[in-house]
């Protein structure tokens, strides 16, 4: 699959001229003018890197930055602005950035950045965890409170998307565009799997809960959260 970055910048020029530049290198791209429609954009698809100008109208980057990583821990953050100055770069950085980049860059040295941001986030990728779940992504299997619950591969699919979007509905389309790869299947087929990926986890003691949004999706809520 590949990586996805969303593209933040009030200059749309910008925004598509780094687009462009990212899908040459394998990137899969998605802009947005300011940060009301980054945030919108990431409550209903998962991003893997963000890069987020700082000076924007209406919500900096600073502050679409932290909101990001509120709502995903994971995604990783380059914050881009014209400004050199060292307290805007400390800012960015306490505001959650993974690393900063000032304009104009070379975009030799974006990818670079890039592919170091990847590959430090890696090894965390290989393991999700959500309450008393943990899955094993490099192995396809799950486990609950340590204790191994066996899922076959479309099942544990399933769960896998749902756990990175965990507390926010999933709808049934993105769900059978991703576990089986077309929006086309009949979407009571993922009601289906729900219930045998439900039960499971029931007989298994999770304190974890697959709710339904009726007409819309699921969502899937740690113990914590419920």
């Amino acid at each position: 699959m590949s990586t996805r970055v969303l593209v933040v910048d009030d200059e749309p020029l910008l925004a598509g001229l780094v687009a462009r530049h990212l899908q040459r290198e394998g990137y899969e791209t998605e802009t947005a003018a300011d940060g009301i429609a980054a945030l919108s954009a990431a409550s209903t698809r998962s991003f893997d890197l963000a890069i987020v100008d700082v000076n924007m109208p209406g919500m900096t980057g600073f502050e679409l930055c932290r909101r990001l990583k509120q709502h995903d821990e994971q995604i990783k953050v380059l914050m881009l602005t014209a400004r050199n100055a060292i307290d805007d770069r400390v800012h960015g950085l306490d505001s959650g950035a993974d690393d900063y980049l000032i304009k104009p860059f070379d975009f030799a040295e974006l990818f670079a950045r890039l592919r170091v941001l990847t590959r430090r986030d890696a090894s965390l990728r290989l393991r999700l965890t959500a309450g008393d779940l943990t899955l094993a992504v490099d192995r396809g299997t799950v486990a609950v409170g340590g204790e191994e619950v066996l899922l076959s591969r479309r099942e544990f699919d399933l769960l896998k998307m749902l756990v990175q979007r965990l507390g926010s509905t999933v709808a049934r389309s993105e769900l059978l565009a991703e576990v089986w790869g077309s929006e086309h299947f009949q979407s009571n087929v993922v009601d289906q799997y729900v219930g045998y990926v439900r039960r499971k986890l029931e007989a298994a003691g999770s304190g974890a809960q697959i709710v339904t949004e009726r007409g819309v999706g699921f969502r899937l809520l740690a113990e914590d959260d419920r």
